[in-house]
């Protein structure tokens, strides 16, 4: 209940109208709270904003199988070749051994020649029983 206007005179002396005051509204009704407890909940005015953009989605899971082993590259050095006894010999390192081959020769149980046509003699990877070709250089 508001109290009752008291009559006042003003510099003049004649009676100004009647002024009521009312009591003051708790701050905590018209704004909300304030101090430490009004930021807790991150929904106040000066709530934290994170700028950086989303962090990028993760690659898609390929459920494709893995890809096929291949054989090694070739590991040996030609050195040279001849015709002996009416056959390509192969003259070939590896390291500081030698392997001197013909068609068919297989070499430390990992390697099988099967043709020997210059420029090129091809050899089976025997673990993979995968085909490569090494340059044997052209005829002589």
């Amino acid at each position: 209940q508001a109290p009752a206007p008291t009559p006042r005179a003003g510099k003049d002396g004649k009676p100004q109208p009647e002024v009521a005051i009312l009591r003051l509204t708790p701050r905590a009704l018209l704004v909300g709270e304030s101090g430490e407890a009004a930021f807790a909940s991150g929904e106040g005015v000066f709530q934290g904003q994170n700028w950086n953009p989303p962090p990028p989605p993760p690659p898609p899971v390929s459920n494709a199988p893995p890809p096929a082993p291949v054989a090694p590259p070739m590991p040996f050095t030609v050195l040279g070749k001849a015709v002996a006894d009416g056959a390509w010999e192969v003259y070939l390192a590896r390291g500081d051994k030698t392997y001197v081959v013909k068609n068919q020769t297989v070499i430390d149980g990992t390697y099988r020649v099967e043709k020997i046509a210059p420029p090129l003699m091809s050899v089976t990877y025997l673990p993979l029983n995968q085909v490569q070709q090494i340059n044997i250089g052209v005829l002589d």
